[in-house]
This record gives structure tokens, C-alpha cells and sequence, in this order.
């Protein structure tokens, strides 16, 4: 038995009559870039997390990018993120001319560490840009503060956790702007590329809908030079059928995860999840000093699993040039060298995790 790390068909099935229905409805209306399914998704979206604003755009790696401009951030400006992330946070604030400053962290939730943020802190910084890696909320209140105290944004880094919360209050409704991405593998995910961006400033909100529009408001009068970012109808009307169920599929991510830490934990690391937070799983990432023994003996099981991340953002080629050592950020190194993600989607078996586990503790 293959066990994938998401099997987006199971999901598929259970949906595609609604999905059938809605694309065929956008077929028929041949509206089909930025029409009333997408304000819909926005509109809702909004709702769901608490906030005035959501403007759709073609991915998350847009969102964060026009976001950061949105918010005057370009050349010689830098904002403070983490080096444990996929590569498209840094890259986005690159895209502005601005420079990402990495600050290690925490070793329980590997989030960016709030004790650490402030000595990063120069002349030069204008944003914060947590990230709230695997589904569990970053330290929002501590980073609020410190922002507050240095008259910075944030900008949060919402690709993982649609769902996630914190006291009840959701990731995406803490900072100057929330970023989603819309990947099919994501919590809510899209038959293809798209995302968000969640504001409660109308002004900066309106600035991202010129950006993702080459720049313009609308008439062909073009204010600046923008980009091509704009959510597609067919993208949108498949997001609302999932939206319904965005809350069950979280429940049976967080049931899966609590099956995966009865099983496992004692023979590894498993994630924690603070008091007061609500992780939603889009990974359920273990670590141990085994980590590739046990990889292998679950590949030789025909079972998948995934190094989130390999290389820390500061060792990576690409931004070589910012001039990051090893040994500059210890916490998010060692914990590259330990991580392993395992299979993790809202239809995933009991059986096929009590298999996992079973392998998982004959490695170690």
C-alpha cells in the first residue's frame, strides 16, 4: 500500500459534483478573470478572519510580494523574517529591492523567535514577516509588541496556516497584512496556483488591487509599474466549494495529528502546540536524530515523506550575497538536519498511520 504525503483525488471525489457545478456555471457566464466568484472568495474570506479587506491574487510568493510594496517597503529598507521557510518568503521581499534579515527560532514550534528580533533591528528596518511554519501560529503577541514598540509593520506569512489561531483570533488578522497561498496542497487549496492577501487598511488594500492589475485602477490609466497577479474565476469557484469545509478538514487534520503524536511520541520529537493556539497540521513534521534511517526504512515501505527544509534560508546559493555563515542561526540549522514531514491530508487513514508509526519506532 502506497501512502502518499497528500492524496488530493480522495478529496477530489468527495467534491467534484459541486466542483462540476461551479466551473460550469463560470464556463457558461465566460467571466473568467476578477469576476463575482472572486469577490465572493475575498469577500468571505474577510469574514472568516476578522478583516475589512481581501484582495485575490495569482499565488502566495504575489501575495507577499505585493503586500511588502503595497506597504512603501522597497530599495534599501529590510525586514526581519525566518531562515526556516520555503524559499519564497525572502524571495518576495527581494522582489521589492529590499533586504530580508534572518533571525533564528524557537526550537519548540520553530518559529521566528521573538527574543532574538530586537538586536536585528537597525535604522534600516521597516517590517516584521513571521511565519507561521507546518500550521502553528507564530508568537504574534510578542512580535506585535516589539513592532508596535519600533513603529514597524508586519507582514505574516499565512501559506500554512489558514485556520490557524491564537486565542481564537486568526493568522492573517494580527498584522498590516495576512498572505495566503491557495497551492493545491495547502489546507485550502485551489486546482492550481493562487492567494491572498488580508488588510484592514481600504488604502493599502486598494494599492495591491492597482498592483496586481499592471498597475492600474481601472480605464487603462496606469499609476505605476505593476504585474500580472490576478485570481481567475475557475480558481475561486473551486476555493468556495472547499471554504465550506475548511473548519472539518482542519478538525480531521488536528485528529490525525493527535493519533500520529499517541503513536510516535517517546520514539521522536513530535510538533507541540502552545496553550491558546489552534495548529492546523499542513505538515505534521517530526524530528529526530534518525531522520534518515527512518526516511529510508519508509521509502522501502512505498510510504512518502519530506525533508521541510534541507537548507536554512541563509545557506542557500541564491542569497549567497547577503553574506550568511553556518553557524550564524544554530537553532534552524540543527533543526534542518532533524526534520521529516509525514504524510498529512484531512482523508488519511487510521490504518495508514498506525503503519507509519509501526515503521517509524522499528527505525528508532
Amino acid at each position: 500500500m502506497t501512502v502518499p504525503m497528500v492524496d488530493l483525488k480522495k478529496q477530489f471525489n468527495d467534491i467534484k459534483e459541486e466542483v462540476f457545478e461551479i466551473i460550469t456555471e463560470i464556463l457558461e457566464s465566460s467571466q473568467y478573470i476578477l469576476g463575482p466568484r472572486v469577490r465572493e472568495l475575498e469577500n468571505k474570506i474577510a469574514d472568516y478572519h476578522g478583516v475589512k479587506e481581501a484582495v485575490g491574487v495569482a499565488s502566495g510568493t504575489d501575495a507577499l510580494h505585493l503586500a511588502v510594496e503595497a506597504l512603501g517597503i522597497g530599495d534599501g529598507d529590510e525586514v526581519i523574517t525566518s531562515p526556516f521557510t520555503f524559499f519564497a518568503t525572502a524571495e518576495a521581499v527581494l522582489y521589492t529591492g529590499a533586504t530580508p534579515v534572518f533571525v533564528d527560532i524557537e526550537p519548540d514550534t520553530m518559529n521566528l523567535d521573538p527574543s532574538r528580533i530586537e538586536e536585528a533591528i537597525t535604522e534600516k528596518t521597516k517590517a516584521i514577516l513571521p511565519v507561521h511554519i507546518f500550521g502553528h501560529p507564530a508568537d504574534m503577541d510578542r512580535i506585535a509588541a516589539i513592532a508596535k514598540k519600533h513603529d514597524l509593520k508586519i507582514v505574516e506569512d499565512c501559506a500554512q496556516s489558514f485556520g490557524a489561531a491564537l486565542r481564537g483570533r486568526r493568522t492573517g488578522s494580527f498584522g498590516d497584512a495576512g498572505c495566503f497561498s491557495f497551492y493545491p496542497s495547502k489546507n485550502l487549496g485551489g486546482f492550481g496556483d493562487g492567494g491572498m492577501v488580508l488588510l484592514n487598511d481600504p488604502g493599502v488594500a486598494d494599492d495591491v488591487r492597482m498592483l496586481r492589475n499592471h498597475g492600474s485602477r481601472g480605464a487603462y490609466r496606469h499609476e505605476s509599474v505593476g504585474f500580472n497577479s490576478r485570481l481567475d474565476e475557475i480558481q475561486a469557484g473551486i476555493l468556495l466549494v472547499k471554504m465550506k469545509r475548511i473548519d472539518e478538514y482542519n478538525e480531521k487534520r488536528r485528529r490525525k495529528a493527535a493519533l500520529y503524536r499517541e503513536l510516535l511520541c517517546g520514539s521522536v520529537e513530535c510538533p507541540m502546540e502552545r496553550p491558546d493556539n489552534l495548529h492546523v497540521y499542513h505538515q505534521y513534521t517530526i524530528r529526530s536524530g534518525r531522520r534518515d534511517e527512518i526516511q529510508k526504512r519508509l521509502r522501502d515501505n512505498d510510504i512518502s515523506s519530506v525533508v521541510y527544509y534541507p537548507t536554512p534560508l541563509h545557506l542557500q546559493e541564491a542569497v549567497g550575497f547577503l553574506g550568511y555563515k553556518k553557524g550564524d542561526f544554530p537553532v534552524a540549522e540543527e533543526t534542518s538536519e532533524r526534520v521529516l514531514s509525514l504524510p498529512m491530508y484531512p482523508e488519511l487513514e487510521e490504518a495508514s498511520i498506525r503503519r507509519i508509526a509501526d515503521i517509524v519506532n522499528n527505525a528508532v
